[in-house]
């Protein structure tokens, strides 16, 4: 029984790009395992094997998050098998991966993020594509820690996406879940200003026309773009996925609601965000101990 692999990569057009190249990645990894072991197809694949397969990795010392997604490729791929009657059962249904320590998301302070959000810039040196670049990044900051996006998806906006009159930004996220976040009022003057003011000086005929965002180059704004533009602006080394996570984790220290947080973060369950609730008690009880007397 052949795996069918390029069939499975083919089912998964709903996910992300992102999403597909790591499944597609994690299944050619299992196979190759797989048949080391002497298993030809996913008929002779058992729930035991896929337990080995999970304790092989943890062994090698592949992190949480990784043997995480890699069980999550497996059930994904054996449900699919299962669904479309090349298997009866499905040996993977209710695959979870080892336990251990998680580590909780790093937050930046408000002073850091006051630093990376106003700090200085080469805004106004005179050469028009600087300018622009610069005009970009204060956009791209914002959002990301103004509406809490991945960077995946504030590198796939299109211009239809974003409302500057209601401050309302429509976001497509993963599992093709969309939602429609607010943008605060200093996080849509910096988009229209890139917008009106700055896009023009990068497009070029190689432009796709609806991208909110452009690189140097004029073509999409990428995510190791992304990545550049925080290394280049935050005082301490972080990571653009740290202005999410600091978000999520502001709004609950201000009082807001768990699910509110859920539904501005595009979560499919209450139980994804709920690791923001551990992010901020760790802060309240920081906080009492350095100034309640009796601490």
């Amino acid at each position: 029984m052949a795996w069918d692999l390029e069939a499975f990569a083919r089912s998964l057009g709903g996910q992300s790009p992102a999403t597909r190249r790591a499944y597609g990645g994690d299944l050619r990894a299992f196979v190759a395992w797989a048949e080391r072991a002497s298993v030809g197809g996913p008929d002779g694949v058992d729930r035991v094997l896929l337990r080995r397969y999970l304790a092989f990795l943890t062994t090698r010392r592949y992190a949480r998050a990784t043997v995480a997604r890699k069980a999550a490729a497996l059930r994904c791929y054996f449900e699919w098998q299962r669904r479309r009657g090349a298997l009866e059962v499905d040996p993977a249904r209710r695959l979870a991966s080892p336990g251990g320590p998680s580590r909780l998301p790093r937050v930046l302070d408000r002073g850091e993020l006051e630093d990376l959000l106003d700090g200085p810039t080469l805004a106004a040196s005179g050469s028009s594509a600087l300018d622009a670049l610069e005009t970009r990044d204060d956009a791209v900051l914002e959002l990301l820690y103004g509406c809490g996006l991945r960077v995946a998806e504030l590198c796939g906006l299109d211009i239809g996406d974003v409302d500057l009159r209601s401050g309302i930004v429509t976001v497509m996220g993963k599992g093709g879940r969309q939602r429609r976040v607010p943008m605060h009022e200093r996080c849509a003057q910096a988009l229209d200003t890139w917008m009106s003011r700055g896009r023009d000086a990068l497009v070029t005929d190689a432009s796709p026309p609806h991208a909110v965002f452009l690189n140097r180059r004029g073509v999409r704004l990428g995510t190791r773009d992304v990545r550049r533009v925080v290394d280049r602006r935050s005082p301490v080394p972080t990571h653009p996925h740290a202005l999410r996570h600091s978000f999520a984790t502001h709004l609950l220290d201000g009082g807001a609601d768990l699910r509110v947080v859920q539904e501005l973060l595009g979560h499919a369950s209450l139980q994804t965000t709920q690791v923001y609730t551990h992010v901020s008690k760790d802060r309240l009880l920081s906080v009492y101990g350095a100034t309640h007397p009796r601490a």
